[in-house]
Formats: C-alpha cells, sequence, structure tokens
C-alpha cells in the first residue's frame, strides 16, 4: 500500500538530489550548446572524449559513491562515529588509487583512432580527455563526499555544493572556450578544464560543511582521521561489485556510442543531441536513485523492512510518473528539440532527421530507465550488490557483442542498432524487475552478512 508519509519523505530527500543531478545535466548541456557554435565536429568529439573519461574512472567512483550506502547504514544502526570514517576511507582509496587512472590515461587515449574516427575528431577527443583525466581524483572524491552526506539525510547539502559548483562552471567554461576577457581561447579543451576547476572548487564547499561545528562535534569528526580496517574491508567487499557494475555498463555503453559514431560525424552528432536530451530524464532517475539507495540503507540498517517496502512502492509512483510526461514530450516535440542544437550555416537536415527519429526510441526506453534505477537503488541499498555486478555484466556484454555483429559485419544502418540498444534496456529492466519482487535480497541473514564488518 503507498504510504502518504513514505512518499513525503522520499520526496524530501529525492527532490534536492533531483535538484544537483538537473544541476550536472544543465552543466553538460551548456558545455555543447557552447561547442554547438563552433561546429557538429566538436558536439561530437565532447560526447567520445567525456564518455571514455567515465569509463576511465568508473570503477573508482563506483567504488566511491557506495558511501552512500554504507554511511546510511551506519545511521540507520545509530553507529554515527563511524560515518565520517567510512569518508577518511575514501580518501585514502582516492589517493590510492591516482597512479592507476594515471597508467589507465596513458592507455586509453589510442581507443578514440581504434575505433574508426576521423584524424580531425581523434585529436579534439583527446584533448578534451586528458584535460578531464587531469582532475580525476577531484571527481573521486566529490562522489565519496557527496556519498556521505546522502548518507546522512542531508541531501540539501549535496544540492547547495552542485548548484554553486554550477554556476562557477557555466561562465568558466564560457570564457575558456571562447577566450573571453583577455583569457586564450582553448575551445574543447576550456570545456573540459572549466569541468575540472569546478569540480575543485565543489570539494572546497564540501569542507566548509563537513568541518562545520554543528556537523564536527555530532558525528564526531576529529576522531575519524586514521585508518580502520573493518570499514575499509567492508567498503571494499560491498563497493567493489557496485563499482564492476558501474565499470561494465559504462564500458559496453562507451564502446558502443564509439562504434555508432563510426557510422560518421552526422551520426554520432544526432546521437549526441539525442543523449542531451535524455539527460532530462536519467540524471533526475540519479537524484530518485541516491535517495531510494540513502533511505534502503538505512531501514535496512535499523532492520525496519516494513518501511523500506513502502520506499519502494513510493519511488515507483514518482519514478514512472515522471518517466511517462517526459516520453510523450519526447514524441511531440522530438523534432524541435533536436533543432534547438542546429549549428549556424551549416547543412542540418541530415543530423535532423535522424534525431527526431531516435527520439522516438528513447522515448521508449525513459520507462525502463525509471524501473532500472529504483530497482538498482533498492538493490544496492540492502547490500546486494554482487548480483547487480554479475546481472549487469552479463546483459551489458550480450548487448555489446551483439552490436558489434549488427556494426561491424551485418553492416546494418544506425537505426537497427539503435532499437537493437532500446530492446537491451527493456530486457535489463524485466531481470531486475524480477529480481526486486523475489525474496532472496531480503532474507534476515543476508542482509545480517550485509552489515558484517
Amino acid at each position: 500500500m503507498l504510504s502518504t508519509g513514505q512518499t513525503r519523505e522520499l520526496f524530501r530527500m529525492a527532490l534536492p538530489m533531483v535538484v544537483s543531478q538537473s544541476a550536472f545535466a544543465l552543466m553538460v548541456f551548456t558545455d555543447r550548446l557552447f561547442l554547438s557554435r563552433i561546429d557538429a565536429l566538436h558536439i561530437a568529439s565532447a560526447l567520445g572524449g567525456g564518455v571514455t573519461f567515465f569509463l576511465s574512472v568508473s570503477l573508482f567512483i563506483g567504488v566511491m559513491s557506495y558511501a552512500t550506502a554504507l554511511v546510511a547504514q551506519y545511521y540507520g544502526s545509530g553507529r554515527l562515529d563511524k560515518c565520517p570514517r567510512v569518508l577518511t576511507q575514501g580518501f585514502l582509496m582516492a589517493l590510492a588509487c591516482q597512479p592507476i587512472l594515471w597508467m589507465i590515461a596513458w592507455g586509453m587515449g589510442g581507443l578514440f583512432g581504434a575505433m574508426g574516427h576521423s584524424p580531425e575528431q581523434v585529436v579534439l577527443e583527446q584533448q578534451y580527455y586528458y584535460v578531464m583525466m587531469g582532475g580525476a581524483f577531484f571527481a573521486l572524491m566529490k562522489a565519496c563526499a557527496a556519498g556521505y552526506f546522502c548518507g546522512i539525510g542531508s541531501t540539501r547539502v549535496v544540492m547547495i555544493t552542485d548548484v554553486l559548483g554550477v554556476l562557477i562552471n557555466i561562465p568558466l567554461t564560457w570564457v575558456l572556450i571562447f577566450g573571453k576577457f583577455g583569457f586564450p581561447e582553448l575551445g574543447i579543451r576550456g570545456a573540459a578544464l572549466g569541468t575540472v576547476i569546478a569540480a575543485g572548487c565543489t570539494m572546497g564547499i564540501y569542507a566548509l560543511f563537513y568541518f562545520s561545528t554543528l556537523h564536527r562535534e555530532r558525528f564526531c569528526v576529529a576522531e575519524s582521521f586514521h585508518f580502520d580496517s573493518g570499514i575499509l574491508r567492508r567498503y571494499i567487499r560491498l563497493g567493489l561489485p557496485s563499482g564492476f557494475e558501474t565499470f561494465v555498463g559504462a564500458a559496453t555503453f562507451t564502446l558502443f556510442l564509439l562504434m555508432f559514431q563510426s557510422y560518421g560525424v552526422a551520426e554520432g552528432a544526432a546521437m549526441a543531441i539525442v543523449f542531451n536530451w535524455d539527460m532530462l530524464n536519467y540524471v533526475p532517475l540519479i537524484g530518485l536513485n541516491i535517495a531510494v539507495t540513502s533511505m534502503i540503507g538505512r531501514y535496512v540498517g535499523s532492520a525496519d523492512m516494513t518501511r523500506a517496502n513502502q520506499i519502494i512502492i513510493a519511488a515507483f509512483s514518482i519514478a514512472l510518473s515522471f518517466s511517462t510526461l517526459l516520453a510523450l514530450l519526447f514524441v511531440v516535440f522530438r523534432t524541435e528539440l533536436i533543432m534547438v542544437f542546429a549549428t549556424p550555416e551549416q547543412d542540418f537536415s541530415l543530423i535532423a532527421g535522424l534525431g527526431s527519429r531516435m527520439m522516438l526510441g528513447m522515448a521508449t526506453y525513459v520507462l525502463a530507465d525509471a524501473i532500472i534505477m529504483v530497482c538498482a537503488g533498492v538493490l544496492r541499498g540492502a547490500g546486494d550488490t554482487r548480483w547487480l555486478m554479475n546481472t549487469s555484466m552479463s546483459l551489458h556484454t550480450l548487448m555489446l557483442i551483439c552490436q558489434y555483429v549488427l556494426i561491424k559485419h551485418l553492416d546494418v544502418g544506425p537505426m537497427v542498432s539503435w532499437w537493437a540498444f532500446v530492446a537491451m534496456l527493456l530486457a535489463l529492466a524485466s531481470v531486475y524487475l524480477v529480481r526486486l519482487l523475489g525474496a532472496t535480497w531480503r532474507r534476515p541473514s543476508r542482509l545480517a552478512r550485509v552489515m558484517a564488518e
């Protein structure tokens, strides 16, 4: 039964995260919009370089982001002093990961050329990618800090920090891309550099909240700055499968995107534009997913599965209602939405025609995204990360193999490949929903193992 109280509680916690994630989407949207004023090649290159950056850091960010569930579980069990220790262990892990990230950046730079992109596009993609990888430490720590504050239920802190970060990023990126106010004209490198600088600024804002007197005293922050083997082991045991799940999803999506871009610049630009609009649905769902993960983790920590079930029902109600409205918007105004990104003094007809047809596929899978994000949030909050990892790896690998055969061997058109991508998301949503409705993940013995250090 739908509980009005639990719906309000979830909405109160999720709304700041939706605003936070939407602010991030606005940042990416404006970056692409600024670059569209140069040409379509810059849009496609920013997408290729951006998703390759996320692929490179996704495993580490996936682990770091598990701070949300971990902190929420300690918070729900009343062990508030252990909450900031999670952040300390995250900081130590982020430092230890830096040499690995530098090696990944050195090795991944050749991926763009290997995927058959034009030499001009490869140069732009590498410029964007290398700058972003230079600021990877900020990305990891930002994920951990955001997870910490979400875990203790302070989602407004995350919202305020991210909104301020975007308010720094947008004008800074505009200045750096076009060389305003005496700054050099950096083009696509300016878009990446603006993002890195803004991420560094957000860490300073998080520090102000973290070391505030009220928070410092309530959570015993001063006593948290030490290595804690029990928490670190639990962080890695539960967070690593979550990280692999994120990595495999990012890897298959990135490789699919890069293969799709081998159709040509017009196809790559059309995909970039469609995914920009997809963020209107997906990014708020990420906010809801984080809130669900935190609240389920809290109720798992306090062994209150009745309230956990109420949160699940409320989450589905919110997610499906929101995604249905956006699906209708994407169908009715698909051509107008594509034309927002029309490049000046260039023939945009091929991109507009392909993009408007791809919008129909996106309108189909947004409901699947809603189901996936709610189910993943619940299962991750309950510590069912190993099943999520195995299932995600299996289905995403299957999707990538199918796309490779379709694009590279059967030489199908871009719309066939696109609808195969839509079908994979529908299949993933079905499998996740079956797991959620089952009883395996909620057994008391299983939940007890999740809480054990």
